[in-house]
């Protein structure tokens, strides 16, 4: 079989709708995109009058007179993972008063984005296509009932999917940020919910399993991501931004442990490749959702074997 997989869309259109193209180009059996789904913030567009908007994109007032005008902001405030409202003074005013109003917004306007989405996967993908999607550790909860009722798209936590004969274990946490996401924890409580995960498989041969983890193997070369100061800003030597591993020593210790086929993960964007755990591949195809670029993984498994090759739309 063949498994095109992505992850980190973070809400950009242009990317998930490349998503939806992927499956034909690269002649997949198997599509997966695995783990942050989701936008981090309202783009509010203030109409002041019937033919008047304006916005403020990275902090700088941005005025349309034109609707099409307004139509091109709004589709690239989309594929940058925006989520764009049109509101009038008053809206804005009532909402920023309401307490619990804007997180109210906010969690609507992602569950609407998803649920397009997930329209948008039953439309364009070819119907013998099996069709794989998570949430990841940004997600509000919100949105996974949307994937769990769709009647095609699988969601694949917290129970063992068949992927074309072979069992797929999920889990969607990540290791401690500095970001205080909706679902990361200690390492500790990871190898917990880990365990969990394997526990769930009928076999004491793990060699056919597929591993769907958000969070990479620590010192993986899949997980190197620029070391932050305490305030968030990243550390630098001189010119020099410094980088270490920042993945979690759970997921390595499990994969070590059990050796599965292979590991798929995401969550740090940069940190795109391929890597041998022993007999497992663990592969991470990154994330570059603001510029409207598809990266993802072409997996062609064959009697057991397993390889992997970078592609992009």
């Amino acid at each position: 079989m063949r498994i095109f997989l992505a992850a980190d869309p973070h809400g950009s259109q242009q990317t998930w709708e490349k998503m939806c193209r992927a499956p034909k180009v690269f002649k997949a059996d198997v599509a997966m995109m695995c783990g942050d789904l989701t936008g981090k913030a309202i783009m509010p567009i203030i109409q002041e009058k019937e033919d008047r908007w304006y916005a403020q994109p990275h902090g700088k007032k941005k005025e349309f007179k034109k609707q099409k005008d307004l139509d091109k902001f709004i589709k690239f405030t989309k594929d940058e993972g925006y989520y764009p409202k049109i509101l009038t003074p008053d809206e804005l005013a009532k909402l920023r008063e309401t307490k619990g109003a804007i997180t109210q917004l906010f969690s609507d306007l992602m569950v609407e984005r998803i649920q397009e989405w997930m329209d948008m996967a039953n439309e364009r993908i070819p119907e013998e296509v099996m069709v794989v999607v998570n949430p990841g550790n940004d997600d509000d909860y919100s949105i996974d009932k949307v994937i769990e009722d769709d009647p095609r798209v699988i969601y694949p936590l917290k129970k063992v999917i068949d992927v074309k004969g072979y069992p797929m274990i999920s889990l969607e946490w990540v290791n401690s940020t500095p970001w205080d996401t909706h679902r990361e924890c200690s390492d500790d409580e990871m190898l917990v919910k880990l365990e969990a995960e394997f526990a769930r498989l009928d076999t004491d041969d793990y060699s056919n399993v597929i591993c769907n983890f958000h969070d990479p193997p620590f010192n993986s070369g899949l997980d190197t991501a620029p070391t932050l100061n305490k305030d968030h800003s990243i550390q630098k030597t001189g010119a020099m931004e410094v980088v270490g591993p920042v993945g979690s020593k759970s997921v390595r210790a499990v994969i070590e442990k059990y050796e599965p086929l292979l590991g798929m993960h995401g969550h740090i964007h940069e940190s795109v490749g391929f890597r041998k755990i022993g007999r497992t591949l663990c592969v991470n195809p990154g994330s570059e959702y603001r510029e409207g670029i598809l990266k993802g993984f072409i997996i062609n498994v064959n009697d057991g074997e397993v390889t992997a090759g970078r592609v992009e739309l």
